[in-house]
Order: C-alpha cells, then structure tokens, then sequence
C-alpha cells in the first residue's frame, strides 16, 4: 500500500483536502446561486493545496472569480503569546519554508494558471495594514482563513472588516483545534470580532472538514 493509505498523517490531508473539494463546490454553487459577487481570498497558502482544491470547484461550478493567496512563504511566525501555541503549529519548521517562487512551482505542478491568481508573500502584520480598503481584494465572495494562529486571526478580520458584505461566506481551517488549555485562536479571535463589529451576524454554514467550519455573513439590516 503507498505511504498515503498507511501513514495517519497522510491520510489525515487526504481526507482534508475531500471534504475541501466539496465545502467548496457546494459554496461557490450557492453564490453563484444567490448572486454573491466577488473573488476567492485565501490566507495561508504553503504548498498550494488547498488553492488547487478551490481552483478545481471554482472551475467546475462555472469559474469567473479570481483567486487570492495571502501567504508569508516562511512559515508561522512566533507565537505572540499564550493564545498563538499549540502542539501543531511549529514556528521554524520545514513545513511553510521556500518563499513564494516554490509556491508558485507548486501551482505550476497542479496545473493552475497564473493569471488565476494573485499571490501576495508577507506576515499578515507586515502586508495588510498597508493596504487600504480601496485595494485589493475590495470585492470578496468567499475567505478562507487558514493561518493557525490568534494573532493572525485577529490581523485577517482586521483586513476584512471593511470588505465585509451581506452573503459572503467566511471558512475557518482550524476552528477545532483546540489546545489542552484553550479553545482555538481562530475561534477566539472571532468571537472577539463579533463583539466588536455587531453589526454582522455570523451565520454557521458548512463544515470543511474534521477541524473546518463556515459561516455566511448577514448584515443586520438585512
């Protein structure tokens, strides 16, 4: 048998990268579907997998949406304090390391087109408070936020806030990975969002996967 039926790790992303392949037709069905416009934004992008997985629904469902690939190519920044650790986020580890140019490789390898999308190589804190709500991305149908940590987390719903609209949807790769002393930081940080921003429900939507999860976006008023 090959290492990816044997090996838990293996099998762990392969069972990942299935229930992304469908979270992802069903969603951007439903926005085609209901009339949501805009693009697909993805913060945390090493390795080009999960991209590819949202390339090929995208495609499939119609296409017409570009992509975003907001990434540092180096890996997890250190931890900002208690909230950012984890047993599974490694700062320094291999995993995240080879800048964008091996991004794109593996982009390359998948077969998904350049001009497909945007790849912007930074720590969030570094690149997305220089960019204002008049850049891009300004039109977001679907984020995916893949980016472990708390403080990340938190600088991503920073950079949405104002790109914010009625019937987005916004998914969570590591809304259940809890730790041994807290709940996760993408929960967190979004529980605090929504304290602070009540003018937007968070409405559950889907599960990615086994750790995963979704929401639409309502404004209030609507």
């Amino acid at each position: 048998m090959t290492d990816e039926h044997t090996n838990p790790i293996l099998r762990g992303v392969q069972r990942q990268l299935d229930g992304c392949a469908t979270f992802f037709f069903d969603a951007f069905t439903s926005l085609n579907v209901n009339g949501i416009s805009g693009d697909y934004v993805e913060f945390g992008s090493w390795g080009g997998n999960t991209l590819n997985a949202a390339y090929r629904q995208l495609i499939g469902s119609g296409g017409g949406r570009h992509m975003w690939a907001f990434d540092s190519f180096q890996g997890l920044p250190p931890a900002a304090d208690e909230r950012d650790r984890h047993p599974g986020w490694q700062p320094g580890s291999p995993f995240g390391q080879g800048g964008v140019e091996k991004f794109h490789e593996g982009c390359d390898a998948h077969g998904i087109p350049r001009d497909a999308y945007t790849a912007v190589e930074g720590y969030y804190d570094d690149v997305l408070p220089g960019l204002g709500s008049d850049q891009g991305p300004t039109d977001i149908a679907l984020a995916y936020i893949d980016c472990n940590m708390y403080s990340s987390t938190v600088t991503v719903l920073e950079f949405l806030a104002p790109r914010l609209k009625h019937g987005m949807i916004v998914a969570f790769d590591d809304w259940f990975c809890w730790s041994p002393t807290g709940v996760s930081g993408e929960k967190e940080a979004l529980r605090e969002f929504q304290e602070a921003h009540p003018q937007w429900n968070f409405d559950r939507y889907k599960d990615v996967h086994r750790s995963g999860v979704s929401f639409v976006v309502e404004g209030r008023h609507a």
